[in-house]
């Protein structure tokens, strides 16, 4: 099945990702394949629920695999209410006995992925960075006065299918369920390509790049390194939780130093003390190469997409789950999106100025080299502590 008219939908934040996750859930007639880190029933996420349960109790086959530590074990009512309706659900890897003290638990499950009715010819599919989780609300921080910052894309034509194919291998491999011939893969080595492209119309490519730690360890930062260093005019990267290991930094730092315009869009509202302190140490060397990063203010940037030469003959963009860090880029399960379309790169990159221009705060790099010697400690100590976390693991980055 191959659809030549259509173009991914960029869709920023809950509140234009829930409504088209609900239509398209409404709208199904056989299947509906979910997965995500956080499934929280707070304000607008309960609507998500509510559109799962009816889609089940018509008749649809809904399945829906949570991670053990962004979700955990769904609240007592809602496995009731999804047990009667017969909506399936697993949790991916739960923390057993010994929690996030084993090493081996640091693996979750950080895709965000979606696809209805695969195979047919109004199948939809959906990847991102957004996870069921109200733009107004934090689990850790309560209500937000401003909505998170977010993509996500719809998809349309051959590419959901393939997104289809890699969530029936994880239901089948990890989570040991037996699931229907109809998408059972002939080999396990289709379903693990590197990535997956289709064209649209002779005018769009578009590419499914998954992070695993089986074959495709490392396919994410390849492609972020191979856009990067042949950008010939801008790079924008906003990601909430940015500590990009040396070779991606040096790309970066290359590619200013070759008189690339490139911006960060980064965090600037504290969320964890790791994640916003660790990454600190690494910003000196990128602002004395003339990298400009501003700071998110208003809400929590939870948004993992960039934009390369948007403007240009070969624009590049990606919209996925994958932070630039070492928990993403080493650890976890991802799923990015990679566009090539001027139209779709220059709407991204038309966002992300705004965010930069009117909600973003840019950092001096004088004002950064003499920041608080308490500020200071607490960024090495942080940096430190990630350092020693992947000698764990045993990874280098």
């Amino acid at each position: 099945m191959k659809n030549t008219d259509a173009m991914p939908d960029l869709l920023q934040g809950s509140g234009q990702f829930f409504p088209a996750l609900i239509s398209a859930f409404d709208g199904a007639q056989q299947h509906i394949m979910l997965e995500t880190y956080i499934f929280d029933f707070t304000g607008s996420g309960q609507a998500l629920g509510l559109a799962l349960e009816r889609a089940a109790q018509r008749g649809v086959r809904v399945q829906l695999v949570v991670d053990g530590v962004g979700t955990g074990p769904l609240p007592a009512q809602w496995q009731q209410r999804f047990e009667a309706a017969g909506v399936q659900c697993q949790v991916y890897s739960p923390l057993g006995r010994f929690g996030l003290l084993s090493p081996s638990r640091w693996r979750r499950l950080h895709r965000k992925l979606c696809v209805v009715d695969a195979g047919t010819a109004q199948a939809l599919g959906f990847c991102g960075g957004i996870n069921v989780l109200d733009d107004y609300y934090d689990p850790n921080h309560g209500h937000l006065s401003a909505p998170r910052f977010d993509f996500a894309v719809r998809l349309q034509g051959p590419l959901v299918d393939e997104v289809a194919q890699n969530m029936a291998l994880l239901w089948q491999r990890s989570i040991k369920t037996r699931w229907t011939e109809r998408f059972k893969p002939a080999s396990p080595q289709a379903l693990l390509a590197t990535d997956s492209i289709a064209e649209y119309a002779g005018r769009t490519s578009v590419a499914l790049v998954f992070r695993d730690n089986v074959r495709n360890r490392k396919k994410i930062e390849q492609a972020y390194r191979k856009a990067i260093g042949e950008a010939r005019h801008s790079i924008v990267i906003a990601n909430a939780y940015f500590l990009p290991g040396g070779k991606l930094r040096k790309a970066l730092v290359h590619a200013a130093q070759r008189g690339i315009r490139v911006q960060l869009l980064l965090q600037g509202k504290y969320e964890y003390f790791m994640q916003y302190h660790a990454a600190r140490p690494v910003f000196h060397a990128l602002l004395q190469a003339g990298i400009e990063i501003y700071e998110y203010a208003p809400s929590f940037l939870h948004a993992k997409v960039a934009v390369v030469d948007a403007h240009n003959a070969k624009p590049w963009a990606t919209v996925g789950s994958s932070n630039l860090d070492p928990l993403s880029l080493l650890l976890a399960r991802e799923a990015n999106v990679v566009v090539h379309h001027a139209g779709f790169a220059q709407d991204l990159h038309q966002r992300l100025q705004l965010a930069m221009q009117s909600e973003g705060q840019r950092m001096d790099p004088q004002a950064f080299a003499h920041r608080p010697l308490r500020q200071r400690a607490l960024d090495w100590l942080a940096f430190g502590l990630m350092r020693l976390a992947l000698w764990l693991t045993g990874k280098q980055y």
